[in-house]
């Protein structure tokens, strides 16, 4: 298939309502991570940058945080501002990693939620050391999904290889330790893994790959060709009707020089 060479900053534009439905939230116990490992309190401002729709921004609304959503596609972020209106101490931000537009030393926290891959690493850096105050803590999250724990996830992979549109080239797995190491330092970040899940009947799993930015929607010559194949393979491992997407929730942690 052709390579889809659209900008990382509108590809999810036609896709927010997959995203919102069937993309798995963060796990609730790594805000006690924040708490215990990293001195998180209630009255730290956070920054959250490429944040969405908001499902990490939320996370840490319901600890009673301020959070900055730093989001530079228009109709993600009007998502999350209407998602997220009851919370009184969220300011939407129209605004990118190399430039979030806010005050100089003026967060605790930065976090990033599935999302540090689409960044232009040294202009990031550059803007992330002035937006947070000193001793601040920088953390990049991904919710992994497992490609080979079980039949199922093997068979959906091999779905996401044979039909994708640029998949390999934009999978967030390909932020290695050196990418990590020339943005923390070597060896200056630290790690933390936690599982996570979600279990879909089969419209939920048609959301699920179409939620992904790689995939083709339906006015692609593939796409019914596709789904015929999803349907296959949901057929082949449903249990009770539902098949299981398993994660490993990475989350690194660290501070800049």
């Amino acid at each position: 298939m052709a390579n889809n060479k659209k900008n990382p900053t509108t590809r999810f534009s036609d896709r927010v309502d997959y995203y919102i439905k069937y993309r798995p939230r963060y796990p609730a116990n790594i805000l006690e991570f924040f708490k215990d490992e990293l001195g998180l309190t209630s009255s730290s401002v956070m920054a959250d940058i490429g944040s969405g729709t908001g499902f990490l921004s939320e996370l840490f609304l319901d600890n009673g945080n301020r959070v900055y959503g730093v989001e530079p596609n228009k109709e993600m972020r009007e998502t999350a501002e209407k998602l997220l209106k009851k919370y009184w101490k969220f300011r939407s931000v129209n605004g990118c990693a190399e430039d979030t537009t806010l005050l100089r030393r003026s967060v605790d926290f930065i976090t990033v939620g599935q999302a540090f891959h689409w960044f232009k690493i040294e202009k990031a850096q550059l803007e992330f050391s002035r937006i947070l105050k000193p001793g601040g803590w920088i953390v990049l999250l991904w919710n992994e999904r497992l490609t080979d724990a079980t039949p199922f996830l093997q068979a959906y992979e091999r779905l996401l290889l044979k039909y994708s549109i640029d998949y390999q080239q934009v999978d967030h797995r390909n932020v290695n330790n050196r990418k990590l190491d020339s943005f923390f330092g070597k060896g200056k970040y630290g790690i933390k893994i936690f599982k996570n899940s979600q279990e879909f009947d089969f419209n939920g799993l048609k959301g699920r790959l179409l939620s992904s930015s790689y995939i083709p929607m339906e006015e692609h010559s593939q796409y019914e060709s596709m789904i015929s194949e999803l349907k296959a393979i949901f057929k082949s491992h449903k249990q009770a009707g539902r098949i299981c997407f398993e994660y490993d929730t990475k989350v690194y942690f660290g501070r800049l020089e």
